[in-house]
């Protein structure tokens, strides 16, 4: 059987490249509003977050997620999208190792 084809998509943060599923879609709506989309189907402009405490961080600290998204990401939304990565990453807790290992390999 022939290969499947994997879309793949960039981290923000990092600007590693990761299948899609591995990723977190952020999503700004049609009416102005920013959210986690689950599913990656919602309309709207989006952007992806590998699943990583440190990526989670950057993009948020460093208003990676406002500039891909064009907007400016309000306090409570922002309260909403930091309480989302703590949840994400309390329930998944290997995926900060695995972060580390991948840049460890990446970098001379």
């Amino acid at each position: 059987m022939p290969m499947r084809h994997v879309p793949e998509r960039t981290c923000i943060a990092c600007r590693l490249t990761k299948p899609k599923r591995e990723m977190t879609r952020v999503v700004r709506g049609v009416d102005g509003s920013v959210a986690v989309d689950p599913t990656g189907k919602k309309s709207g402009r989006g952007a992806y977050v590998c699943r990583t405490a440190l990526c989670w961080e950057q993009s948020l600290k460093k208003r990676a997620l406002d500039r891909a998204l064009k907007t400016e990401i309000d306090a409570p939304t922002r309260a909403r999208l930091e309480e989302h990565a703590r949840l994400q990453l309390d329930a998944s807790p290997r995926a900060g190792a695995r972060y580390e290992v991948e840049h460890e390999s990446t970098t001379v």
